[in-house]
């Protein structure tokens, strides 16, 4: 007998998030990164909603369930904070961590909308295509603040 599949544990990831990227602003030395970071806090409270209303649809209650994957990146962010704080490495390492997320959540989300559309769940999956097309900006946008501003100042420092 199979078992009863898991609640989605997408949202836990967008609340810890919206928790998260403040820190990771107020760490940021690049004008640049912090702006990414609060532009991607905005976007990642409308995820949230989005989630909900994706719950709503399958009829599903949202709960948050801890997922130790996005715990461990969130984990390496936090050392990253703490072993690289006041030198030029610390916005590269900052940047490395918010594109692990990213490329953690686009697959989530990447996964979570082929599967609504097989069960013929096309608002459902429109909803999350919106979400992972903003993930994917946002993932663009960090490698080009990492290129053209991040890393240059980094290796500048070395």
């Amino acid at each position: 007998m199979a078992k009863e599949p898991k609640t989605l544990d997408i949202l836990f990831h967008e609340h810890k998030i919206v928790a998260t990227l403040p820190k990771m602003n107020e760490a940021a030395q690049s004008k640049q990164l912090k702006d990414a970071f609060i532009k991607h806090l905005a976007e990642t409270k409308v995820h949230v909603e989005r989630l909900e209303e994706v719950f709503k649809i399958i009829g599903k209650k949202p709960e948050q369930k801890t997922c130790e994957a996005m715990m461990g990146i969130v984990k390496e962010g936090s050392e990253i904070m703490e072993e690289y704080a006041g030198t030029p490495a610390l916005d590269a390492g900052l940047l490395a961590a918010a594109q692990a997320v990213e490329h953690y959540e686009m697959s989530r989300y990447g996964t979570l909308r082929t599967w609504a559309l097989e069960l013929g769940m096309k608002d459902a999956a429109k909803l999350l295509q919106t979400t992972l097309d903003e993930e994917q900006a946002t993932d663009i946008a960090l490698t080009s603040i990492a290129t053209k501003v991040v890393n240059q100042n980094a290796e500048k420092a070395a």
